[in-house]
């Protein structure tokens, strides 16, 4: 893993170590992650009553639900793995929160039980903007949030 990618996450580790509410740890993750990588929109929806909710984010304002198995969220969501989407334009059912964004990486965000709570949410202005390196280092971004929030 580029160096880059292992100081976001210890950067994120240090960031929300023994801290136990959720809005406050996504919202700084989100907040780490925006700043750090300089990403356009970096943010996660939460499962609430069989939907996707709009959770802590940075960035231009957002989508408030999503369904299950629509967008790339809601099919990240019910496949339960990251996916990388290099032209968003390209993804069938894609739903476009905000006209700019080009390309997006989702990652599923897992309780200690291994279920899908949420997702991170990525949305970059340039074409095929990530790559699987950056999705291994998001993938232990949740990692450590799972650890933190959901461990218990």
């Amino acid at each position: 893993m580029e160096q880059k990618y292992t100081d976001v996450v210890t950067a994120v580790r240090a960031l929300i170590s023994g801290e136990k509410e959720e809005m406050s740890v996504l919202a700084n993750v989100a907040a780490e992650l925006h700043d750090s990588m300089g990403y356009f929109w970096v943010g996660f929806y939460l499962v609430r009553e069989g939907e996707l909710r709009l959770g802590p984010f940075q960035g231009p304002v957002a989508c408030y639900r999503i369904r299950h198995g629509r967008g790339v969220c809601g099919t990240a969501w019910e496949q339960s793995k990251t996916l990388i989407v290099p032209d968003v334009e390209a993804f069938p059912g894609h739903i476009a929160c905000s006209s700019l964004s080009r390309s997006e990486i989702v990652v599923p965000l897992r309780n200690a039980k291994g279920e899908v709570v949420g997702v991170l949410d990525i949305d970059s202005k340039e074409l095929n903007a990530f790559t699987p390196a950056e999705g291994e280092m998001l993938e232990e971004v949740c990692a450590a949030i799972t650890e933190t929030l959901y461990s218990e």
